[in-house]
């Protein structure tokens, strides 16, 4: 399990170094969940030599959201006083992510099946 862990810090730090460089604003988190999708996708990284983990990981998924709620109560009175902007912002995005991947899939779909023909 050690280099399960390897292979998936190693991604993480590589994200994280990346987003150092000037003018990059996306979080190194996100950088390595793409820089390992990209090595997983180009078979540099097998999807059996890291599952062990990744199922272990999803299965205890709750326990990792413990910290983050229960800081969340410290701030309580914010949210109660901006709970309106909360719900409308919440409500937005939800909807502009429904609708961009719609599309994203039409476009797609449509792609592939031009291609295939």
């Amino acid at each position: 399990m050690a280099k399960q862990f390897g292979i998936i810090f190693a991604c993480l730090l590589a994200g994280e170094l990346i987003a150092m460089i000037p003018g990059v604003s996306i979080p190194g988190s996100i950088i390595g969940m793409l820089v390992l999708t990209v090595l997983l996708e180009r078979k540099v990284v097998k999807p059996d030599s890291i599952a062990p983990l990744c199922r272990f990981l999803i299965k205890n998924m709750a326990f990792f959201f413990v910290p983050p709620g229960v800081a969340l109560m410290l701030y309580f009175d914010i949210i109660a006083a901006e709970w309106i902007p909360i719900t409308v912002a919440t409500v937005v995005s939800i909807f502009l992510v429904i609708v961009v991947t719609g599309r994203l899939h039409q476009f797609m779909h449509r792609r592939v099946k031009r291609n295939s023909k």
